[in-house]
Parts: structure tokens; sequence; C-alpha cells
């Protein structure tokens, strides 16, 4: 208790109410809690700090507890925010109040654990950021330096949506449509921890593609080998390869969706590279081809790629295409026939078309076809220009002829079929409109090199040779035609020569097994004539016997004019010999035999 004086009166104050203070014969101790023990970088932890007594500041240590506090609070507790690695360790607090201050003891330390954030890593399986339509996609989320595999996942798409949460590592889209298409990542959850979330991967949806497929040659070269090309959308990877041959639709096979072709496949297991080649390319190659792509598992397969077609210029034995005017340049506005010639028993053939855009399989109706071999177009039009060529039932093709409709002013005539080394090739520059030029002057360019100028319209390659094959255009002053391709065979490579030697060969034998006939028919007629044919004039023997020879040349004189008068039975031949080998033949012994019948020759 208390009281107050002072010096005037009155001199002395009330007493206070009595404060009773109690004093503690020990220091008070702090006791620290943490929030959280073990966290990961980036996270925040709270340490709490409490005593029996209120009025107290809070001093916060790290590492060693006689050190300098590491902050002061006028509160309990402490929050690190953001930590790294370097904020993990030992922790320590004591309170404090008065002046001078005193200290509670010393808390017991609290252990905090802080290590890097595993980090989430999202990969596609397949791993193909381009995906088409129906196929299947399946995305997997790995947590890298996440010590135990007790976590869950969550999925994203165009973060913040969440789309998935599961126990599995995997999220699985089976079909795929367009409207999967997007950013997707991934993280790791366990309890209140989450790991960093994954980097993005987009994905991106198409349409069921379709490949490109090329040829290269297209035009064939007796003995050289062609190489097919199969393209699919360039972004994409991971594609095994299948070839096809067009063939006419049959049952059994895979078809093409206007079912105009049948597919035979060239091979049996397709090929994990883009490009196959036919080899050695011969006339049996030519024709329409055809190649798909497929990937995963199960396979996931394209469209089949527009057909594309192997053609020879050659002639070939059981059709050819004609072309009437026979020329591969034409005006617009003009008419054309094109025609398949059919040779021996050949049926079913149609005429057919391809241009850089489409290809039509049969002659439509708007040509005003003549026959089913024949096509007939009255007006022509640039979008006519292409190649031509018959097709049978059968899959046999005829040659092939490259049309250019041009709607300019120059053409030019060009050979439509390939030629042979050594001919002389004619090439005409033909004009729309004469004008008042007559023969206006032309140059001629093969490959884009002038080879002549000055003409009159008209150039011959007096003997061509190979280095002559390539692209020819001429120009005038009246325009510039398209160019053409002009081919050269070797002789003997064309396709044409060797059907010719076949036929002449075929021809040759006919003839000569008729001639046999001929002359078997021919020994069976008498009279000197054929007589003769065997058996050229011998010179009488000097001791013939005049008589016997007046009798044996009577009636049948011709006969026996070559053989000798003592010839009464088959013992003569030897004396017929003795004249010389080259005077007895079969048909001799065969005419002398029949001599002595018509005589009544008992020995007959």
């Amino acid at each position: 208790m208390a009281s107050g004086e002072r010096r005037s009166r009155p001199t002395s104050s009330s007493i206070s109410d009595d404060v009773t203070v109690t004093v503690n014969n020990y220091q008070p101790k702090t006791t620290l809690t943490s929030d959280k023990e073990n966290i990961f970088t980036g996270d925040s932890v709270t340490l709490s700090c409490t005593v029996e007594s209120p009025g107290w500041k809070f001093y916060w240590y790290r590492h060693r507890p006689d050190s300098t506090p590491v902050t002061t609070t006028s509160r309990y507790s402490y929050t690190l925010s953001r930590v790294s690695v370097s904020d993990g360790g030992q922790y320590w607090c004591r309170a404090g109040r008065g002046d001078p201050v005193y200290y509670t003891l010393y808390s017991d330390p609290v252990q905090i654990n802080i290590t890097e954030r595993p980090v989430a890593v999202l990969t596609l399986q397949p791993n193909w950021t381009q995906i088409f339509i129906r196929e299947t996609v399946t995305m997997r989320c790995d947590i890298q330096g996440g010590g135990d595999t007790d976590w869950n996942y969550r999925w994203y798409k165009n973060s913040p949506v969440v789309i998935s949460f599961n126990t599995k590592p995997e999220y699985r889209i089976s079909p795929v449509y367009m409207s999967n298409s997007g950013s997707y990542t991934c993280e790791g959850v366990k309890g209140n921890k989450f790991s960093k979330t994954s980097d993005a991967v987009k994905l991106t949806v198409s349409d069921q593609p379709q490949p490109v497929l090329s040829i290269s040659p297209q035009w064939l070269n007796p003995g050289d080998s062609v190489t097919l090309n199969c393209k699919v959308d360039k972004t994409s990877t991971g594609w095994r390869f299948s070839w096809y041959r067009a063939v006419p639709h049959r049952a059994g096979l895979p078809s093409l969706s206007d079912k105009s072709y049948s597919l035979q496949p060239l091979s049996d297991n397709g090929t994990s590279e883009d490009s196959y080649t036919l080899i050695p390319a011969g006339p049996t190659h030519t024709g329409g081809y055809v190649c798909r792509a497929g990937r995963g598992d199960p396979v996931y397969d394209t469209l089949y790629s527009e057909p594309q077609f192997l053609w020879s210029g050659d002639l070939q034995p059981s059709v050819s295409l004609t072309v009437l005017p026979n020329r591969t340049q034409h005006f617009t506005s003009k008419s054309l026939s094109l025609s398949c010639e059919l040779k021996g028993n050949s049926t079913g053939w149609r005429l057919k078309r391809h241009t850089e855009t489409a290809w039509l399989p049969e002659c439509v109706s708007t040509w005003r076809s003549i026959t089913e071999s024949t096509c007939t177009i009255t007006s022509l039009d640039t979008w006519y220009s292409g190649v031509f060529w018959c097709e049978s039932g059968s899959g046999e093709y005829s040659n092939a002829v490259n049309i250019t409709v041009n709607d300019g002013d120059v053409i030019l005539e060009s050979p439509v079929h390939p030629v042979t080394e050594g001919d002389s090739v004619p090439l005409t520059c033909t004009f729309r409109h004469q004008g008042t030029n007559p023969n206006p002057k032309t140059d001629f360019y093969k490959d884009g090199t002038l080879i002549k100028n000055e003409t009159t319209g008209e150039m011959t390659i007096p003997t061509v040779s190979k280095s002559d094959e390539g692209f020819y255009k001429c120009k005038s002053d009246e325009g510039e035609s398209p160019e053409s391709w002009v081919t050269v065979r070797a002789p003997g490579s064309s396709t044409s020569v060797l059907v010719a030697v076949v036929v002449g060969l075929v021809v040759a034998g006919v003839l000569l097994v008729i001639l046999l006939v001929l002359l078997v028919r021919y020994q069976n007629r008498k009279g000197s004539c054929f007589n003769r044919l065997f058996w050229p004039p011998q010179p009488q023997r000097t001791n013939q016997d005049p008589q016997q020879d007046q009798g044996s040349t009577q009636g049948d004189a011709n006969i026996y004019d070559t053989i000798n008068s003592s010839d009464n039975n088959d013992n003569d031949v030897a004396g017929a010999s003795a004249a010389g080998p080259s005077h007895v033949t079969y048909a001799q012994i065969q005419l002398k035999k029949l001599a002595k019948k018509k005589k009544g020759d008992p020995q007959l």
C-alpha cells in the first residue's frame, strides 16, 4: 500500500487499495511451434512463440540461440513467406519486457526443412503434338524430385480450368476430337503441398489427313527405276507407309471412296520410309498408284492418297491412243478427237484423263462421246489440258498423251509419241490468226535456250539423238507457245520396236509353214515344171539302148528326162548317185517310184 504527502494542508491523501505482487522464484520459458515442418521452396511457414504472462516482445533466432535475432515482433507469431532452401534450419524464440529488458528462457528449437519444389513434367504418349481426329492420346504427369510416389494429380486445359483430379499419373483421351484441342498442364498434389505446374503442352487436333503421292519420273524410260514418295502433314511424325497399285474394281480388295479402283498392295508389311522404288520400271508398271500411312497401337490410318499415274508414251501391243489433230498442243474453241484403237481381241477399253487438279474415270457425256472407246471434244477449253490414256477392264494401259490446250495465239506442233534416235523430227509453229504476215519470223527454244531464230515457222531436227530430248517451244511477234516435251528412245528400246520384231517373227513363221505345206502338195503333182525344179538336166549315157530309150520316152518323156535308161528298180538309185550327189534328192526318189508305178512295175 502507498500514500502521498504534500506541503500544504491537507498534508496526506487517502491510502490506495492493496495490490498484490507475486514474485516467482523461476525464470519463465517460451514454447515455439510451427504449422509446417517440411515445406517446398516458395511456400510459407508460420512460427508461434507462447509465454504464460502478457506484455512481452518476441525475439526470433535461427541457427544459434545466442546470435543476433533474425527479427523482433510485438506479436507472438512470425511468418516466413516464399521461402528458399537457405531459410531452412533450426529456429528458437524468447520473450522480453521491461526496461531494462527482462528475458524469458529460450524455447526449444524447431526444425524447418525446406526443399526445392518438385517439378511436374507433362508428356504426350505418343509424343506427337499434331494429333488427328479419332486418334488416341495419353498424357502423363511425372513429378521430378518429389521423393515418394504418394501423389495425386490435377489436369488443366487452358488454365485455370481443372478437367480432372485422380490418383494415376495418366490422363487418356480416346478418341480425340477437334474440341479436345488446347493447352494442357498438370501438377502433383500431396496433402497441402503442390508441385510446380508443368510447362504447357499444346494439343492440336486436325481432321483425318490425306497423304500426297508423287511419282518420279512420271513418264517411263525403259530400264529406269521409278520412285514413289508419300508425304503426310509435315508437322506429324511416326508414320509407316503402305503402297498400292490401282486395279479394276474387285471384291475383297480395299477400294477408293468412289469405287473407281481397287487397291492391290505392292508389299505385305509396308515401309518405314516414305519412299518406294519400282525396279526395273517397264510397261507392266504403267498404271495408277496410291499410298496410305498408319501409326500408333491400335493403328490409326490416314485416308488414301489421290491416285497418281505412271505413264509410257510408247505404243503398246494391245491398244493405242490416237489423237486427231495429231499433235499435243491445241487451240481453245477447236475440236479434238481421242480414240482407243484396239488390236487383236482386246475389249472393254475406256478413255481416261488426269489433270493437275482431278482425274476422270471415263469419257464424260459433255464430251459427246462417239463410242465407248472414242471421245470427241467439240469445243476445247484450257481445263481440258492433261494426260489422256486408254485403260482396259483387266488393268492394261495404252500409251499416254499429254495434251495442252492454249488460249493464246501460238502453239507448237511436235510428235505425239516418242521418237527414235536417228529419225527426222519436224517442229512447226502454228498461229491462230495469220494476220497480214503469213510467215512471221519465228524463234525456237529447247529448255529455255534459243536453238534457231528467224525461221518461217518450221524447223527440223534431221537426225535426232538422246541429247535432243527436252522441252521445246516457239516464239514470234504473234506470241509464245507453251512448252512440249519431246521423248527420244534408243533404237530397240521402244516397246513399238519390240512389238514389231515379235509380230515380224510370227508372220515369218506362219509364211514358212504355208510354204512347206505347198511344197509337200507340189510333190504329188506331175509335170515337167515341178520335175525340172528338182532335177537339173544331165547328159545321156553313151551306152544307152536306142530302142529302150524310145520306149522309155513314150507318153512320159518329161518325167524321165533326167533318169538313167537302165532304171527299172530301186537299186538303180545308186546309178543315179554316180552322176553326182547333188542331183539325187528325196524328191527324185519319190518321183522315180511314181514313174515306175505309171509303167505298172510289179515291184511297186
